[in-house]
């Protein structure tokens, strides 16, 4: 029987680095699972064109890859500059509402527009302002409607455009912008698999986003992006509301107080496999390696940590869209990943919770696979439901092997941990599905004469229709 390589999967970002169809089909054949596309970055046209080329390469490569458009979400940023600004500690600089002249400055202090002019409706004397990713840190003096004054703590440059950070305050935009909804439309044009949403709040936030998605045709999935305190503290009603979760550390390290960061993504990860609902760790896994051909001992040990933590899939981001040597860091995260996976104890987690009748079967078929040689489980789905369920269990060593009869859901399958997933015509004797999913695995070679398959399915006894497990020898 053959075996994964991994059982954690991996999302790259693509970009000029990877954009090409020739890297593309390296990508592929290196085993990502999901192609992400962010949208901070990018426009319609390019959108359009890698969609289209990304199918066709996965296609002609019998291995098709989920897509996810990544919106860049409710964001604040300073405005354009004419050149750098070089800023002292204890300089005085007004964020103000409207374009400045170069240079910025007025009375001898700097003049820095942002592009919220409701932001002083929610700032007061003594907050924190981070700009550029938390490099330039800003104390509140005083707070107007027209300016609000600060002190700058270290010395910087600022370039134009740079994102701004308020630790701790919430800043009223709206959760979906309408740069979102123009990105995601063309996203659903696209038909992307997956739709990740920048710093969700709240459930509500998913709902209306859903709502929008379903209006417009789209049954996608939606990855709720874990950006914010608001967020962290909010991540049981999020986690039940979303299809995944994704702890994006960028974000999340300065808007929380950055010891905290590993504790709230072990608590996510748990939480996440508690529920059964997919769970990515994403930036700053090989951030080095933009730059440099081997990562450093820390990133190393991050990913292999978060692989141990239970997370369903790593998420390259520069490294694969701007990076010196995107399939070098592919090669990486496969050694590392498989590696870690490979002394991690045998057994299922205790985590997840199960409560239909047909998902407390899984945990029995997992428990069965995991004892006999060359076994894995077969099961069958239209919604997902149960192979994001098997997944969930953990059952290290044990390849999945998820066939579903819906256009999209085989892709959307990719981004769950430990599963292989098929896309196959169902038969409405359950007997033949099952006959039939076990040729095509013979006919990849996923399988050989001998092997043991334990399959979670419905039979027909005494007319009628019930659940059960089965065990099948490969012949």
């Amino acid at each position: 029987m053959k075996k994964l390589d991994r059982q954690t999967k991996v999302i790259a970002t693509i970009g000029p680095a990877t954009e090409s169809e020739e890297m593309l089909e390296k990508l592929i054949l290196k085993g990502v699972d999901v192609c992400r596309l962010n949208m901070a970055h990018a426009d319609h046209d390019w959108v359009r064109m890698i969609s289209s080329r990304i199918r066709s390469v996965g296609v002609r490569l019998n291995r098709e890859p989920a897509i996810m458009m990544d919106v860049k979400g409710p964001e604040i940023r300073t405005g354009y500059l004419h050149k750098e600004v070089e800023l002292k500690k204890d300089d005085l600089l007004d964020i103000v509402f409207v374009a400045q002249p170069d240079p910025p400055q007025y009375e001898g202090i700097w003049q820095i527009e942002v592009n919220y002019d409701k932001l002083a409706d929610h700032i007061k004397s003594g907050d924190t302002v981070l700009i550029d990713n938390g490099l330039i840190p800003l104390l509140v003096i005083e707070s107007s409607a027209k300016r609000i004054r600060c002190k700058v703590l270290q010395d910087s440059i600022l370039k134009s455009r740079r994102h701004v950070n308020l630790p701790g305050i919430e800043t009223g935009l709206p959760s979906l912008t309408e740069k979102d909804k123009r990105d995601s439309k063309v996203g659903i044009e696209c038909k992307h698999d997956f739709f990740a949403l920048s710093f969700t709040r709240d459930a509500d936030a998913i709902d209306l986003f859903r709502r929008f998605l379903q209006d417009n045709g789209s049954d996608a999935h939606i990855i709720a992006k874990l950006e914010d305190q608001k967020g962290v503290s909010n991540i049981d009603e999020i986690i039940t509301a979303s299809d995944a979760i994704m702890i994006a550390r960028g974000d999340l390290g300065i808007e929380c107080p950055f010891e905290d960061l590993p504790i709230i993504q072990r608590k996510t990860v748990g939480a996440c496999l508690t529920n059964g609902t997919p769970v990515i760790v994403a930036t700053h896994l090989l951030e080095s390696m933009i730059e440099s051909p081997v990562p450093t001992r820390a990133e190393i040990s991050d990913v292999a940590n978060a692989v141990n933590e239970g997370a369903d899939c790593l998420m390259l981001s520069g490294e694969t869209t701007t990076g010196k040597q995107p399939l070098e860091c592919l090669d990486i995260l496969n050694r590392i990943a498989s590696k870690t996976e490979s002394v991690l104890v045998p057994g299922l987690t205790d985590e997840l919770r199960l409560f239909r009748p047909k998902a407390k079967m899984l945990r029995s078929a997992a428990m069965l696979a995991m004892k006999m040689k060359n076994s894995a489980v077969l099961v069958f789905t239209r919604s997902g439901d149960l192979a994001a369920k098997l997944g969930a269990l953990r059952p290290n060593g044990a390849p999945l092997f998820a066939f579903t009869d819906v256009d999209g859901l085989h892709r959307r399958l990719r981004l769950i941990w430990g599963i292989e997933p098929f896309m196959m015509d169902f038969s409405d004797d359950p007997e033949l599905t099952i006959q039939n999913a076990i040729e095509k695995l013979k006919e990849e070679s996923w399988v050989e004469i001998g092997d043991q398959l334990v399959t979670v399915t419905n039979v027909l006894a005494s007319g009628k229709i019930v659940e059960s497990i089965q065990l099948r020898e490969v012949d």
